[in-house]
This record gives structure tokens, sequence and C-alpha cells, in this order.
């Protein structure tokens, strides 16, 4: 398994792992699905910010990915940072996630960022006590601030200072 930039030609496969997660949990608030278009650009206005945006390969198959940007726009906020990652079902439960974010936060800090941000679903705890493991503190719950599946949903807010 490597650890890469994602590039346009990654666009298809990142588009069908996060439609799963769209489509089918509450992980994510949007109910929208990407497009393989709207990704590609995606990658490219991250790469033209310089921020990152990762995918795990292994033989050929994208498993998953990570990315960030600035948490809030204008200036004050340059130096802070929301990420997401989301895995694919055949890289869950293998370490995949924690060597996506380790290395998306080596990239936020050598890009000058102070402070890292996740933005979990209070119907995810596997995702707040995956973060919490790498050192992620909670440091707001934000109640009934998603909708979907006909519901309200709170987000949980995590942060580690790099």
């Amino acid at each position: 398994m490597i650890l890469r930039p994602a590039g346009a030609a990654d666009a298809a496969a990142i588009c069908a792992i996060w439609t799963l997660v769209i489509r089918d949990t509450a992980i994510t608030f949007d109910s929208r699905e990407k497009t393989a278009a709207a990704i590609a650009d995606d990658i490219a206005a991250r790469r033209a910010a310089a921020h990152g945006f990762l995918v795990a390969e292994e033989a050929g198959e994208i498993l998953g990915f990570a990315a960030y940007g600035q948490f809030r726009s204008g200036p004050g906020y340059a130096r802070t940072a929301e990420h997401s990652i989301i895995l694919g079902p055949a890289a869950q439960g293998r370490g995949i996630g924690r060597e996506l974010l380790l290395a998306l936060e080596d990239h936020a800090r050598a890009a000058g960022m102070h402070s890292m941000l996740a933005g979990v679903s209070g119907e995810n705890p596997g995702g707040v006590a995956f973060h919490e493991r790498l050192g992620y503190a909670r440091v707001a719950v934000l109640p009934q601030v998603g909708w979907k599946f006909g519901r309200w949903l709170d987000l949980i807010l995590l942060q580690k200072r790099l």
C-alpha cells in the first residue's frame, strides 16, 4: 500500500467511495452525491492552495482518501485546517486511516498549519474514537446542526495542534 497525492485520474475511484458514504450513512451530512468532475476540480483547487489531498492505493486500487482545506475563509483562519477522511470497505480496520491522517497532518504541518479540526457526526462514535486515539480532543458539540435521513444530527468538533 502506498500513500500519494491525489490526481485527476483518481477522481472516479474517489467518487465511488464517497458515494457509498453519502448515500448510505450519516457520517457526512451531505446528501448530494459528488461527481468525478467535481472531485477532480477539488483536487486541483486544493493543490493550487497548497492543501493536501492524499489517496491510499494498493495494487492499482484506491482504498481511501484524506484531504484538508482552510477551516473558514479569511486570513485569520489561514493556519487552521479542517480535514475529511473516508475509507472504502476494503481499507477499514487495516490501519490505513491512521496512516492517511498522519501523512495529511505532516503535509499540513509542512504547509504552516497550526491546528487541524475534524467535524464528526454524532452518529459516528468510531470516527470520534479514531481521532481521539490520534491525539484529537473534543472541543465542541454542536447539537442538531445537521439534517439527513429525516432527523437532526449533532456535530462533534475535535482539534489537534500540529
